[in-house]
């Protein structure tokens, strides 16, 4: 079983020693922590053995024929390996306005990221704008349960991001061979030094325009059972180690093309229903059509 790191934690996933009253708030302070943050990543995630299994190679930025931008989505939990392998590949993260996001917003951008503060719906109007001008140019990432919770709960914003964008989601699981985990809201996952990474990609899925919040609910609950299942199964892949038919190594890569090319028509992405029926899922709503 995975060990419980029983330390504090913010709610971004890095430690916070409260008991020391000692506060990353200041400029001095949170830029400090960056740097440690980010050479910690850099040397820690470096010793793991990554593999991938794509449902489609193109949906990664780095693939010779990546084309348009996309919207990633992963569980809060497992940030660190998406952020050590694809960093400077045009991507744009979206982060809360809260203070608590301070840190990984330096640690983010000093691993290649763009950042957009904000939410896609309370007070997030000003976001939805940056996010929009970013879409035309880049691709764009999401934990769609964070930045507080509830671990595991997709929120409907990615949803209505890519039906008012008209980008595709992708839907990635990643997990780790027996992680220890941080006490915190999502259980941050802190892979052991030399152990296995394994990630699992959806297609590049298409989201209908102006989706009604009825439409937007059955799609938020569908992308969220593919979530779970992807993620899920990669842990278990991490465990187990057996060889997939499809994986290929990876490694930390900038992007070659997607820079002149997100900007691009891609694939459009195939239907939610056609990728859950791909996985042995059903849509929870029969609305949700092939």
């Amino acid at each position: 079983m995975a060990g419980d790191v029983t330390k504090k934690s913010g709610p971004q996933g890095f430690p916070r020693k409260e008991a020391q009253g000692l506060r990353f708030t200041t400029p001095f302070s949170i830029g400090a922590w960056s740097l440690v943050s980010t050479a910690a990543i850099r040397q820690w995630m470096g010793t793991l053995d990554y593999r991938v299994e794509f449902g489609d190679p193109e949906v990664d930025p780095v693939h010779p024929r990546f084309r348009g931008g996309k919207i990633y989505v992963f569980w809060h939990e497992n940030i660190l390996m998406p952020l050590y392998l694809r960093g400077h590949s045009n991507i744009s993260m979206l982060l809360s306005r809260h203070a608590d996001a301070n840190i990984l917003d330096r640690v983010a951008r000093m691993m290649g990221f763009g950042i957009v503060r904000g939410s896609t719906f309370r007070g997030g109007s000003a976001a939805l704008r940056e996010l929009a001008e970013r879409a035309a140019v880049s691709s764009l990432t999401i934990t769609p349960d964070g930045p507080r919770g509830p671990r595991r709960r997709l929120a409907a914003g990615c949803v209505f991001l890519a039906s008012t964008l008209g980008i595709p989601i992708v839907v990635m699981g990643f997990g780790y061979d027996r992680p220890w985990r941080f006490g915190t809201w999502d259980r941050f996952a802190m892979p052991r030094p030399w152990s296995r990474a394994r990630g699992l990609v959806s297609r590049a899925i298409a989201v209908p325009p102006e989706l009604d919040r009825d439409g937007i609910e059955s799609y938020r609950q569908g992308i969220e059972s593919l979530l779970t299942h992807l993620s899920d199964a990669a842990e278990g892949w991490a465990v187990l180690g057996a060889r997939r038919p499809g994986q290929q190594a990876v490694r930390k890569e900038r992007s070659r093309v997607a820079f002149r090319t997100a900007a691009e028509p891609g694939d459009p992405g195939v239907s939610l229903a056609d990728e859950l029926a791909r996985h042995g899922l059903s849509p929870a709503d029969p609305r949700v059509a092939a």
